[in-house]
């Protein structure tokens, strides 16, 4: 895979048997296991979302994490699908917060953000998710990191939460390349800052390895936990390049992450973010993410 920025990627307590994450028909998470769940933008686009969601219920996905859907009928007609095809939407990801950061100085931009969240959160209710996620803030030459956390939090708390509440959707806040929630301890600090249950953590395992240890990351945040978004990220440190990878062919230690997942409890979707594909490449993605729960390296030796 060639080297990309993640918005350029995203475009484009026991443990599993072994011998049930390698069998022929994909397994089914266990009760109290984490389950396994797919970004929508990974399945065929050609696809109606009817013929998407069934693609992703036959190769053994058990959730599907939808984008923001503005158009109301669009919006029906993946509840429609979602429910016909038997597989849960359980998330949605917010995409107004890129262009429109609610940290930002401009109440404009403010503004189209916090447009951008409620219809997320709309969506949320409608499609039976619990989780929308968020990006909270942007760090770059115009707003400083102290500006981006007491703006982001002011526009969280007052024009935010309160719909979230109302909806009882969780805001799951994630960490990304935004220069922004660097360390755990500091975004579990942001998290609690909020003290509701309607403010979590929306944690991508992947993110973190340019400057920590995921297994530590989720070590700290435990229980704030509501969602986890898996890819692999591989380094060139002689090159200074950086590539995005399928699970289990770069950088990040597996078992050790799904060990630490076990220690806090973690029994809620696991979502890949990774590139999309057909049939056969998705049933290859499952059998990875089955290899993980069952705390092994993804890739079969």
């Amino acid at each position: 895979m060639t080297s990309i920025n993640r918005r350029t990627f995203l475009q484009s307590t026991a443990m599993l048997s072994a011998m049930a994450a390698v069998q022929t028909q994909p397994a089914r998470s266990a009760a109290g296991m984490p389950k396994k769940a797919v970004l929508v933008s990974m399945l065929p686009k050609k696809m109606s979302y009817m013929e998407k969601f069934e693609l992703a219920k036959d190769v053994g996905f058990e959730g599907i994490e939808a984008m923001t859907i503005e158009d109301v009928k669009i919006a029906d007609e993946i509840r429609e699908a979602s429910t016909k095809a038997g597989i849960k939407i359980h998330s949605v990801m917010n995409m107004a917060h890129w262009r429109y950061p609610i940290s930002s100085s401009n109440p404009e931009d403010v503004s189209k953000s916090v447009a951008g969240m409620e219809t997320s959160l709309r969506n949320a209710k409608l499609w039976g998710a619990d989780t929308v996620l968020l990006v909270p803030a942007v760090v770059n030459p115009a707003t400083r990191y102290q500006d981006a956390y007491t703006r982001s939090q002011k526009v969280i708390r007052e024009r935010l939460l309160p719909l979230a509440q109302e909806l009882k959707v969780v805001i799951g806040i994630e960490e990304v390349w935004n220069k922004f929630l660097l360390s755990p301890m500091e975004f579990a600090a942001y998290v609690d800052s909020f003290n509701s249950p309607y403010v979590k953590a929306y944690f991508d395992v992947g993110n973190v390895l340019l400057y920590g240890y995921p297994q530590d990351w989720v070590r700290t945040l435990g229980k704030r936990i509501a969602k986890i978004h898996v890819k692999d990220f591989k380094m060139d440190r002689k090159e200074s390049k950086y590539y995005w990878k399928n699970l289990g062919e770069g950088d990040l230690d597996w078992p050790e992450v799904r060990k630490a997942l076990a220690e806090v409890g973690y029994e809620d979707y696991i979502t890949t973010e990774i590139d999309g594909g057909d049939a056969t490449y998705l049933k290859d993605v499952v059998a990875r993410l089955d290899r993980f729960l069952a705390g092994q390296p993804p890739v079969a030796v």
